[in-house]
């Protein structure tokens, strides 16, 4: 149960990583996603276009669109869903939490939005959503993360 935490964990860091160091990618190997992973991806993501697989040291992901939104599919390394990110607006997070936002992070100006649904199968003690938020004032750059039922709590000081 906390290797399924752990990872769903990482698949997360990864994909809020990617956007808070300015779209640098992480680094990847060479080697293509298992078939088993892309058969999967196919029939979870049947309208999925313009695919592109990374596979890493801790998951194999699929970056593509759908539905005209840019998308990323997490899987482990041995083939479990584990979650999708997308970028997303301010607006969508519950109106409780920009809330706590402007008044914990006064000064800040809320940059990127991802959301991530993680796949319930796996572990149902995980929210099935949550939001990550890029904050930046002046002098600083945070990510807070903000669950489904609104709470925020500090992910990362990125400066």
């Amino acid at each position: 149960m906390k290797k399924v935490i752990l990872t769903i964990a990482t698949a997360a860091l990864l994909s809020v990583s990617a956007f808070a160091d300015g779209g640098k990618k992480a680094s990847a190997s060479a080697a293509t996603a298992s078939y088993t992973v892309k058969q999967e991806f196919a029939a979870d993501f049947s309208n999925a276009e313009s695919v592109v697989w990374t596979v890493t040291k801790t998951c194999q992901k699929a970056d593509f669109v759908a539905d005209g939104s840019k998308k990323t599919a997490f899987y482990t390394l041995g083939g479990d869903f584990l979650g999708t990110t997308q970028t997303t607006t301010y607006a969508a997070i519950p109106a409780k939490s920009q809330k706590m936002i402007a008044d914990q992070y006064k000064g800040y100006v809320a940059g990127d939005v991802i959301v991530y649904q993680t796949a319930e199968s796996l572990n149902a003690n995980v929210e099935p959503t949550a939001y990550f938020v890029d904050l930046k004032s002046d002098k600083h750059e945070v990510l807070v993360r903000v669950t489904g039922e609104g709470y925020i709590e500090l992910f990362k000081q990125v400066k």
